[in-house]
């Protein structure tokens, strides 16, 4: 038997209705639980073909467990390599670079030194910041956030220049962004359930909590397949099984990348229960999938298209090398043979 495993922490409706689902569905020689941990030990294989990963963003412990069970062949889901080594304001470049309209976004450093460094770790950094080049690039009003954040903690909106010091002097070691502000006409999240699974819900983040699924927003078909279009690539050179990202649209209909980095999106009943159905079933046949697939002992991860073409490179130019090699090594065998011969 293969074992499905759910880790998670704190949330109730997604995971039991998770498990639920796949072992409803009762594929041969496939079932689903939450994980169970009662030692961690170097290289040993936890025993689950797929584990979906809810909770070790919070938890470094389960972070490094997630590791060592990919090491050992686990599917893991999001792959836990990538998702650590991510952020958004990385997110905004590629975005861009793949032809996706972005808000224009810098990267600040923080307000205050992080622990265990001094003035000297910041040989590199130009005082006073180039602020105006910044500002001027941004405009007002703009919001701050953090390039790594989660959750929508710590987002700021900064109505005008005179008000950014103060509102970043109170941000601590915190890394930050300031991003544009996008005045938006229609607002969605997209749910993204591996490659090309995508969910357009209508969301307004201006709502009070357990509200902003109440959006009545309407895409039009031609925004409909922009979104489509854009969110699905995005999802195939980041890689990720498992993730949200948000579109804000202004009126002129331009839709814009908000956030494309939420590997661990909150998906329980308030999103709504046809939402709420489409992501239980949607991702339980692609863990079923993914299990079906899972190859004991191997990489059973999902990579990008962003890493993907590195790999194939540093692989063919590896082959070629050993290419070039293997007729010089003939060459001293046959010698050493005529050598011996006389």
């Amino acid at each position: 038997m293969k074992k499905i495993g759910i880790l998670f922490g704190q949330e109730n409706t997604f995971p039991q209705a998770f498990i639920d689902r796949v072992n409803e569905i009762n594929p041969p020689g496939i079932f689903a639980e939450a994980v169970r941990i009662d030692k961690v030990l170097q290289g040993e294989d936890p025993g689950y073909a797929v584990i979906i990963d809810r909770i070790s963003h919070d938890v470094p412990f389960y972070r490094s467990f997630l590791k060592n069970a990919a090491a050992a062949g686990t599917a893991v889901i999001n792959n836990p390599f990538w998702w650590s080594a991510d952020d958004k304001f990385f997110n905004y470049s590629l975005a861009g670079k793949l032809g996706i309209t972005v808000p224009r976004t810098a990267l600040l450093p923080s307000f205050q030194q992080p622990d265990n460094t001094s003035q000297q770790s910041f040989r590199n950094l130009v005082y006073p910041f180039d602020w105006n080049t910044i500002f001027d690039y941004i405009g007002f009003p703009a919001f701050m956030k953090p390039y790594n954040g989660g959750g929508g903690k710590d987002v700021f909106r900064v109505p005008a220049r005179e008000d950014f010091f103060r509102m970043h002097s109170a941000t601590g070691q915190h890394v930050m962004m300031l991003q544009e502000e996008i005045d938006f006409a229609e607002y969605y999240r997209c749910f993204c359930v591996g490659p090309k699974e995508v969910r357009i819900m209508p969301y307004d983040p201006n709502l009070p909590a357990g509200q902003q699924y109440q959006a009545t927003f309407k895409p039009s078909k031609t925004l409909q397949s922009t979104i489509q279009k854009q969110v699905t690539l995005l999802q195939q050179y980041l890689g990720y099984d498992f993730n949200t990202v948000e579109i804000a649209v202004r009126a002129d209909g331009t839709p814009y990348i908000i956030d494309c980095y939420n590997p661990a999106p909150h998906a329980d009943h308030e999103i709504g229960e046809e939402h709420f159905e489409w992501v239980i079933e949607t991702s339980a046949r692609y863990a079923i999938q993914r299990a079906a697939a899972q190859k004991p002992g191997k990489d059973n991860l999902t990579w990008g298209q962003f890493i993907k073409p590195k790999a194939k490179k540093a692989t063919t130019a590896s082959k070629k090398s050993t290419a070039k090699k293997a007729p010089d090594a003939d060459k001293k065998a046959k010698s050493a043979a005529q050598k011996k011969a006389k």
